[in-house]
Formats: C-alpha cells, structure tokens, sequence
C-alpha cells in the first residue's frame, strides 16, 4: 500500500516538474516575442518621426515658392491684377 503511494507521488512530482519546465520554457518564449515587437515598435517611432520630419521639409513655404517660380516658371500678380471676392456676393472688387 505504501509502494503504491510512493510511485502515485512520484508520478505526480514528475508531471508537477515538468509542467514547471514548460511553463517556465513558454514564458521565456513569451519575454524574448514582447522585447522583439517593443524593438519593432521603436524602430517603427522613429521612423514615423523621420517621416514627420521629411514631410515638413517638403511642405515648407519656400521651397514651394522656389519650385513655383523656377520650375513652373509662375509669378506673383501685380498689384493691379489682384481682385477680392466676398463669399456671399457674386461681384468682385478692384
């Protein structure tokens, strides 16, 4: 009877073991996945912060201006040749 609790103990202790190795085995798994995207994730700030930076370099008032005048060959109207329009009314004004 006693033989019989020792090796029912036993075989619990194993299965306990190794419930403990696989678990210990995933969650390791588990930390090394979470640091791999937390790296993607800051690689992935960075590049948006370059892209904000590179997006407000294109944009930038003068540098259309430039393209405007150099490329397109356009130029600011004179001061006659400029007319304001209300929103409401249909007329314009010198």
């Amino acid at each position: 009877m006693i033989a019989r609790l020792n090796v029912l103990l036993l075989a619990v202790l194993v299965v306990c073991a190794l419930s403990l190795v696989t678990s210990r085995h995933q969650a390791r798994q588990r930390f090394i996945e979470l640091e791999r995207e937390q790296a993607k994730a800051h690689s992935y700030e960075v590049e948006y912060g370059q892209l904000q930076l590179e997006q407000s370099t294109w944009g930038m008032p003068a540098r259309i201006e430039k393209i405007a005048r150099e490329q397109l060959r356009m130029q600011l109207p004179g001061a006659g040749q400029v007319e304001l329009v209300r929103a409401g009314s249909g007329e314009a004004k010198p």
